[in-house]
């Protein structure tokens, strides 16, 4: 069964310090979704990662929707080109926003803003609260070290064996979304909550 993805969450890095091959995979992402007519749902921002790829989307004709809270509505960090932009009050009702109105999610390198998002979405889906596709875009092997904690975790008992399957990983930005095109929750998933005997 295929999953009608229309609007896609992208979490990723808003620095101004990263280097150019880093740029050119977030716009590679972007011009990815605007060939697909994805709408891209984001953070708002013009400087960096997110910059970069919500002026591909945009350079490719699909629409892109920002989402940011009162305190970095400025013309420092906001893109000034959006057609859509909701200013929330806070970082919570900003990331709840989102969720809401996409359809999948992934994430391009960046620092711990970008990882918070990763991980709790990824946490929503490991309790239930969702069952929408969640991917990493791993340009350059930047979440390398991230797929080894995740192993490592999942190891040592941390993170069962299906959570594992709830994290799609591909470098290749069509590749990542064919893969979350048919993505499947895995099966498994509501015994981190009923945690019956057996439990390996």
């Amino acid at each position: 069964m295929m999953n009608a993805i229309q609007k896609i969450c992208v979490f990723c890095g808003s620095s101004d310090k990263i280097g150019e091959p880093y740029l050119e995979a977030a716009s590679e992402m972007g011009r990815a979704l605007a060939k697909r007519n994805l709408t891209l749902v984001y953070g708002a921002g013009g400087t960096g990662l997110m910059g970069a790829l919500a002026d591909a989307v945009l350079a490719g004709g699909a629409h892109v929707i920002g989402i940011t809270p009162e305190s970095f509505n400025t013309p420092q960090l906001i893109h000034p080109n959006l057609a859509e932009l909701h200013v929330v009050k806070t970082m919570h009702e900003r990331k709840a926003l989102m969720v809401d109105i996409s359809d999948a999610f992934i994430a391009l390198p960046g620092g711990f803003g970008t990882l918070e998002e990763l991980f709790e979405i990824l946490c929503w889906a490991q309790v239930g609260l969702h069952n929408k596709p969640v991917g990493v875009l791993d340009s350059l092997g930047y979440f390398g070290p991230l797929h080894n904690l995740i192993e490592h975790a999942r190891e040592e008992g941390f993170i069962y064996d299906e959570h594992r399957a709830l994290l799609i990983q591909d470098a290749d930005p069509d590749a990542l979304l064919d893969r979350m095109t048919i993505y499947q929750p895995p099966d498994g998933l509501e015994r981190w909550v009923n945690r019956p005997e057996e439990v390996q």
